[in-house]
């Protein structure tokens, strides 16, 4: 077990604990956290939400989550003991002030750090931040947590951030997009700033371009009336997709600190070139899925979805060629895409290398020489470079073979499981580190970049174009990237 052990103890304080996100990912990854010693003895785990329950019930109901969501050969009853004896309930109505003073009177800010974890509706943020403050529940080490999404656009990201910031300095807020947690993205940093190998290379002069693909095999799975109205740009673009593009084009920054990573990442945002009515149909495509069939089982379509209410142009798939207007990357397309009912559930990067500028071998094999980079995010963690060598043979002369340099994270000699994205977002952030944390000002810089393409659809009236469900999107998307001589990697 990891000894290393967090300096100071917190009071963990989860809003929305009965809900599905708690249930599926965050007590599990506290689980794990404490299995492997990465919390301090003090630390304390506060559920919190709106229902009625003994702390003793709350308890039970806990352990029939990691039951079903931890692994059975993970699951020990000696840790799940320990768990225990740290989880405490308080029940809250969002809604009432006076509730509040319950738990102000639970937590104890002298002895340990107030974490507040809110799994809620962005809608509730502003009502769980007053009444906290107007328990006195505050003080200047208080520090909360917020998820996805912040917002719909610029407007209702300023209205939430503003919210927020009347009681938490930005130094005390956390934004999390889960894709900055997971272990792959997090070794991009190594791979780019740690080896001169790819350091050197990673720029225009050497890249032809870059894609980035997140695809999931699942549908809306009973949400249509929520997702109508956010869609995949909103959902998926504006925060995952734009995080992974920051990643990979952000320049070194000065050190690896908070805000010395997410300085770089700004300046990434600010770069991206606007994608406007005139260009749109070019550089954008949209796609909503219809019946067809994912990994041999019959899927409805869309419009077919439990819930749904008819004709609809909300998108569930796009692509996007953007640009980024800097030194760095001047003249390198950076393809997009992401979808619901694709053929396999995926998220990856790959970066394609320049060729050769005088190619000597047969020219029967001029495709197969060519260099990628593929980093995976998901489902089989790890990093494979693509490279060509010769084939071994003593009659086929110089004969190439494209083969791999292959980093996967699962097969590691001593077999440790790669945490998964939530535990090292909740460690860090009861260490006080924000280094994987989206700041303000990059939130908004990325809805400002994703309002001008969806304004740009509507002023277009650009309607969603079918793809059959268990296919790679509607033919558009292929078309955007081969009308530039290129192909989507599968």
């Amino acid at each position: 077990m990891n000894a290393i052990l967090k300096d100071q103890p917190c009071d963990f304080v989860l809003f929305g604990a009965k809900g599905d996100l708690s249930m599926r990912k965050l007590f599990p990854a506290l689980y794990y956290l404490y299995r492997e010693q990465l919390l301090h003895p003090g630390t304390r785990l506060v559920g919190v939400a709106r229902g009625e329950e003994s702390r003793d019930e709350f308890v039970e109901s806990i352990k029939a989550t990691l039951v079903r969501f931890v692994p059975q050969q993970d699951f020990d009853n000696a840790v799940w003991e320990g768990v225990a004896e740290r989880l405490h309930y308080v029940q809250v109505d969002f809604a009432q002030a006076k509730d509040f003073l319950r738990l102000a009177k639970f937590v104890d800010q002298s002895e340990r750090v107030m974490v507040n974890y809110l799994a809620t509706p962005p809608a509730l943020y502003g009502d769980i931040c007053k009444h906290l403050h107007g328990a006195n529940a505050l003080t200047d080490t208080t520090r909360i947590i917020l998820e996805k999404p912040i917002g719909h656009d610029l407007e209702s990201s300023k209205l939430i951030n503003d919210t927020v910031s009347e009681y938490f300095n930005e130094d005390r807020i956390y934004r999390i997009d889960h894709y900055l947690g997971k272990e792959t993205v997090q070794n991009l940093i190594a791979l780019r700033f740690a080896n001169n190998l790819f350091g050197a290379q990673w720029n225009q002069n050497f890249i032809d371009h870059v894609q980035i693909t997140v695809s999931e095999t699942v549908g809306i799975e009973g949400r249509w009336s929520y997702y109508d109205k956010v869609g995949q740009m909103r959902d998926m673009v504006q925060n995952h997709l734009l995080q992974l593009l920051c990643m990979v084009a952000m320049d070194p920054p000065s050190q690896l600190s908070a805000d010395g990573i997410r300085d770089e990442k700004l300046k990434v945002l600010r770069a991206l070139r606007p994608i406007t009515q005139e260009n749109v149909g070019k550089r954008a495509v949209r796609g909503q899925y219809t019946s067809g069939a994912v990994e041999g089982q019959a899927c409805p379509g869309y419009h077919e979805e439990e819930g749904s209410q008819g004709a609809s142009n909300t998108e569930t798939f796009v692509a996007l060629r953007a640009s980024i207007d800097n030194w760095r990357w001047a003249g390198v397309p950076f393809y997009l895409r992401t979808g619901k009912r694709m053929p396999t559930k995926m998220s990856e990067i790959v970066i394609f290398y320049r060729n050769q500028p005088h190619y000597i071998f047969d020219p029967k094999q001029k495709a197969m020489v060519s260099n990628k980079l593929i980093i995976r995010l998901q489902p089989d963690e790890g990093i494979r470079l693509q490279v060509v060598t010769k084939e071994q043979s003593l009659d086929k002369g110089m004969a190439l073979q494209s083969r791999a340099l292959n980093l996967n994270f699962s097969d590691q000699e001593d077999n440790r499981r790669i945490p998964d994205a939530y535990e090292r977002l909740l460690l860090e952030a009861m260490r006080g580190n924000q280094s994987l944390f989206v700041r303000r000002d990059e939130v908004e810089a990325s809805w400002s970049w994703c309002d001008a393409l969806i304004q740009a659809w509507e002023e277009s009236h650009d309607e969603v174009k079918p793809y059959s469900a268990g296919t790679w999107g509607p033919i558009g998307s292929i078309a955007l990237i081969e009308r530039d001589g290129r192909s989507w990697h599968e």
